[in-house]
């Protein structure tokens, strides 16, 4: 039995990852600025740079986001439907989430937008690529 991973399902998984190492940089800046223990204990008054900050709700933008695109690529692997279409959203959707969060910290004008906006186009380009190839 072939198991070979499908490009789109491959971008889920990168996008998996992503989200999981994303948190990682704003909880050691709270850790260094709050202090350990104090940040253990669950105070009301964390402290986060403005760029920790920035990327929290980077963060935050991808969980929101990844169920939709989660959604379109399990349809499709279930649906066996992979397109060139298809293919090219999940590509798309994962360098646009990214450069998303740099994007969020470096406050570059129009490309947080941009990469919110083609990420979200892609996946619902990709459901409607699901749709109309399931018939």
């Amino acid at each position: 039995m072939d198991h070979a991973l499908s490009t789109e399902l491959r971008y889920l998984i990168y996008s998996g990852f992503l989200m999981l190492a994303l948190w990682v940089p704003y909880i050691l800046a709270e850790l260094k600025m709050t202090g350990v223990l104090k940040a253990l204990s669950y105070p009301d008054d964390r402290l986060l740079p403005k760029w920790g900050k920035r990327l929290k709700r980077a963060h935050y933008n991808l969980v929101e986001n990844i169920a939709p695109f989660a959604i379109a690529v399990v349809a499709g692997e279930l649906l066996n439907v992979h397109t060139a279409v298809t293919t090219t959203c999940a590509t798309v959707f994962f360098w646009a989430r990214l450069l998303h969060p740099l994007a969020q910290v470096t406050r570059i004008w129009g490309t947080r937008t941009i990469t919110f906006g083609a990420s979200v186009t892609a996946t619902a380009v990709y459901l409607g690529e699901v749709l109309a190839r399931a018939g």
